[in-house]
């Protein structure tokens, strides 16, 4: 690739970061207008698979014959399922900072479905990882480093499904586009929409309040993510996934600023000491040489 395409794949993922980095304020204002996180997930996707769909209906033919879409569709869903939730109800940069694990969750995906082993170096970098999340789960009143609430469950399942989506867009790389759009885009919608039911049915979920009040809000978020998750898989697909690790780490800059301005985290020793070691074994996998 040229030094030209590859600046445009970056920015295509720092745009993917952005919007994933900041988009935990729509979402608030969504719950604040009366739709619950997994029913606004549900609706931002629907509309964007509508979008794919129409632009591309050949893109369904795909799902015949590359039957592993359907993983890519299990893994995007649970991706945006368990972060857009616990962007929503937990504390920000804690959320973005478990959510993050994804590069050392990589280094085992990697291993399980491309049959890249890992090196002493990246098995290093994993138990840095996890050392700085054992430090920002440990909480003074807890004896052990444990999920404190649901939020830090959905974060960790985000994050680990990231992985996946990423591992699954590099695998199916030879597969179209609008055949990968459809199914990141489909499994949101589907995955969301199935736990906003049970959880309804179960009194964890409340009903949707159908107003016009956010409309707008949705269809600009809608269409946040729709560029977003095209400009994801655009650029995962083109660069190693040590360098997509990396580049996306700006979303860690992009949710701290948002959530310093507007008050909506605590940064405390504990996380800033566990968080800097996290997205240091972040950068030392992407800095690490590639492999031939």
């Amino acid at each position: 690739m040229t030094p030209r395409g590859t600046a445009l794949a970056a920015s295509a993922l720092v745009f993917n970061a952005f919007v994933w980095g900041v988009s935990w304020w729509p979402f608030r204002e969504l719950q604040t207008l009366g739709l619950h996180p997994l029913w606004s997930t549900t609706v931002i996707y629907l509309f964007s698979l509508v979008c794919v769909t129409l632009a591309w209906p050949s893109g369904w033919r795909g799902f015949a014959q590359h039957p592993q879409l359907w993983l890519l569709a299990l893994a995007a869903g649970l991706t945006n399922l368990g972060f857009n939730w616990a962007v929503t109800v937990g504390d920000v940069v804690r959320v973005v900072l478990l959510f993050y694990l994804m590069p050392a969750w990589s280094v085992l995906l990697a291993w399980a479905v491309l049959g890249e082993q890992p090196t002493r170096l990246s098995l290093l970098r994993l138990l840095l990882a996890m050392a700085g999340v054992v430090i920002v789960l440990k909480a003074p009143d807890s004896s052990w480093p444990v999920p404190q609430g649901i939020a830090d469950w959905l974060a960790l399942m985000g994050g680990l499904s990231f992985a996946a989506t990423n591992v699954m867009l590099r695998k199916l790389e030879y597969t179209s586009s609008a055949s990968r759009m459809m199914a990141m885009f489909g499994g949101g919608a589907l995955l969301a929409g199935s736990a906003a039911v049970l959880g309804m049915a179960s009194g964890v979920v409340p009903a949707p309040l159908w107003t016009t009040a956010w409309l707008n809000v949705a269809l600009a978020l809608s269409v946040a993510f729709l560029l977003s998750n095209m400009a994801l898989q655009y650029g995962a697909a083109r660069l190693a996934a040590s360098t997509t690790a990396l580049v996306m780490l700006t979303e860690l800059l992009f949710a701290s600023l948002s959530a310093a301005a507007l008050g909506a985290s605590e940064f405390s020793s504990r996380t800033l000491l566990g968080g800097s070691l996290i997205v240091l074994a972040a950068v030392l996998a992407a800095l690490a040489p590639a492999k031939k």
